[in-house]
């Protein structure tokens, strides 16, 4: 048993300005070839990571082709999208003259959108399904923040969704999509999909996966996996910055053999969730009123999510408003990860540890992002920007923030890289030396994921819509490409929830 495995991932925010170039798939996790897939990703939380484990569990042979993943930003340029697929088809043309391949594992995110194509993934999949025809297993796992389609669920045979945000379990959904394509090959099950697509704008303060009101939507779900005939469930949250036809929350339901089944049961799933549509969506808090809640609960260190210049989302990462706001109130024990400003960086890295340097931090990507922040800073620490990840996420693989200085003003202190990355985990603060415990605000340019490796530590957290691109005012989004209406902007809210969002 032959098994061709490899993946194009990206998560394309289209109100980013910055194409993602060819480039930027190679230096964001790597673009990797044949038997280098097998070496960098074995024993890692990655879905590739899960397929290798799948394939020593089950007993068959990878067949590795390309994986690439770039971190999300703006639109891929059609020529680059066309390098890399063609590629990989390519090599799948080859594999299948070395010898059978009796099926295919793929890796994607589920929200790549390309330069003339608005469904990069759905494309991707139909040019895999071309070459192998279609009685080849097909199986694909995706992320939780995907905008899925009709053209995917009827390109793949079987489609395996994140359970948990942060994504903690890719390799375990990894393992889930090999045993699924073993079956299917020694003819135990025969997998049908259903799609069922709702037009939600999910709020990422109320999609944290360990905690309510979203793990009451899982249970159901597991509880649903349980019943006879349904092999798997996919709740997908949506991407909202992907301005796409097909953005938005929908629900898969993989049955065996009973399409009827599939569908009953995406739709009485995607019934319930629409049912609560109140309970996914939180209106937004500013930066002085999450940090006054904070004050009033008393419990530190005081965490903000600064979703709106979230770098795991494409955002610039160079924001200023929450800095702005930590100088304006000369806050003590004061940090924010991380601040995307390689020109500041570079600075620091001249004058050297224990000098002083004048920077204009920040603001340097786009208006939207607010003005840069003058003053006078200390270099505390410097680093090449290497760092292994600790936290449960990314285990097993290698960070690189680029060339990054730990700056400090007063009691406020910036971590500047060179490179977009959401902090995942405290590893690389720590090798700077720094002690997130021991402080009593900590501002984070992440929605969500960042609580993977901080949240044992936080006293609360907030999730705040600091003026940057990816405002999670979605009403302020500047949106053309969107036909339908979406919950709660032209679908009214019938009860507003409460703007506290503590853990």
């Amino acid at each position: 048993m032959r098994i061709a495995t490899g993946g194009i991932s990206h998560e394309t925010s289209t109100f980013a300005r910055t194409p993602t170039t060819l480039r930027d798939f190679e230096t964001g996790l790597g673009l990797f070839r044949g038997g280098t897939i097998v070496e960098h990703f074995r024993g890692t939380n990655t879905c590739t990571g899960g397929f290798i484990d799948g394939a020593s569990k089950q007993g068959f042979e990878l067949a590795p082709l390309l994986w690439t993943f770039a971190h999300p930003g703006g639109l891929i340029p059609q020529a680059d999208y066309t390098a890399l697929k063609d590629e990989f088809l390519d090599r799948l043309i080859q594999a299948r003259k070395e010898g059978p391949v009796d099926g295919i594992l793929l890796d994607l995110h589920g929200a790549m959108v390309v330069e003339g194509i608005d469904d990069g993934d759905g494309d991707f999949i139909e040019a895999v399904r071309r070459i192998v025809g279609a009685n080849c297993p097909l199986v694909v796992t995706f992320d939780l923040h995907s905008n899925h389609t009709q053209k995917r669920v009827d390109a793949a045979t079987a489609a395996v969704g994140f359970d948990t945000y942060p994504h903690v379990d890719m390799a375990e959904r990894g393992r889930e999509a090999a045993d699924l394509i073993v079956r299917v090959l020694r003819g135990e099950i025969r997998p049908v999909m259903a799609l069922h697509p709702l037009p939600l704008f999910w709020s990422a303060a109320c999609q944290v996966t360990a905690h309510p009101p979203i793990n009451e939507a899982f249970r159901l779900i597991h509880e649903a996996e349980a019943r006879p005939g349904i092999l798997s469930i996919t709740l997908a949250t949506g991407f909202q910055w992907a301005d796409v036809p097909h953005m938005g929350a929908s629900v898969i339901v993989v049955a065996d053999r009973d399409e009827k089944l599939a569908r009953t049961t995406a739709d009485e799933i995607g019934d319930w969730v629409w049912a609560r549509r109140e309970r996914w969506y939180r209106p937004p808090l500013s930066v002085r009123e999450a940090l006054a809640l904070g004050e009033r609960a008393g419990r530190y260190p005081i965490l903000l999510a600064d979703q709106a210049d979230n770098t795991g989302g494409g955002a610039p990462g160079d924001s200023t408003e929450v800095l702005r706001t930590f100088l304006e109130l000369k806050m003590q024990d004061a940090l924010l990860l991380y601040l995307v400003d390689p020109q500041s960086v570079q600075q620091a890295h001249a004058a050297g540890v224990g000098s002083r340097i004048a920077v204009k931090l920040g603001g340097k990507s786009d208006p939207i992002q607010g003005p840069p922040v003058e003053l006078e800073v200390e270099v505390v620490a410097l680093s090449d920007g290497r760092f292994p990840y600790d936290g449960p996420m990314y285990a097993g693989l290698t960070g690189d923030l680029g060339p990054s200085a730990w700056l400090r003003h007063a009691g406020v202190n910036v971590v500047a890289v060179s490179a977009r990355m959401q902090p995942l985990d405290q590893a690389f603060a720590r090798s700077l030396g720094i002690d997130c415990a021991a402080l009593r605000y900590i501002a984070l340019k992440s929605a969500a994921h960042f609580r993977s490796g901080f949240e044992r530590i936080a006293g609360s957290i907030y999730n705040v819509n600091a003026q940057a691109i990816h405002t999670h005012d979605f009403a302020q989004l500047p949106y053309r490409r969107r036909p339908r209406p979406m919950f709660p902007l032209e679908l009214a809210c019938e009860e507003k929830q409460s703007a506290s969002a503590t853990i």
